[in-house]
């Protein structure tokens, strides 16, 4: 089975940086679209960024200027590099592929199990 598993996650101040980590485990031939989205308390998930396999980049507009994401097809990571952090940026980020490839087999919608971001003085 294939397994995305984030890390990364901490508390931090505002204008603090953090940089998130997601490793898809198992023996995988190919990822398609992989993207971070987040879900604060009471509120809808929302996509943050994402990034296709080709590494075709885009951003939410609300984390633009501030957020990278990239990626390594090779290990099959993915990253997301959030500076000037601000309290509103406090959520639950998760790490999501829309396809894997593994073992002869596709797997569509895979999501890791989440880490924690807080941004607070």
């Amino acid at each position: 089975q294939v397994q995305l598993v984030e890390s990364g996650g901490g508390l931090v101040q505002p204008g603090g940086s953090l940089r998130l980590s997601c490793v898809a485990s198992g023996r995988i031939s190919r990822l398609n679209t992989m993207g971070w989205y987040r879900q604060a308390p009471g509120k809808q998930r929302e996509l943050v960024a994402d990034i296709t396999s080709s590494g075709w980049a885009s951003v939410a507009d609300s984390v633009k200027g501030r957020f990278t994401i990239s990626r390594d097809n090779a290990k099959n990571m993915l990253w997301l590099q959030m500076n000037s952090l601000k309290p509103e940026d406090t959520a639950v980020y998760y790490c999501y592929t829309d396809r894997a490839y593994y073992s002869g087999t596709y797997y569509n919608n895979i999501w890791g199990q989440g880490t924690q971001v807080t941004v607070s003085s």
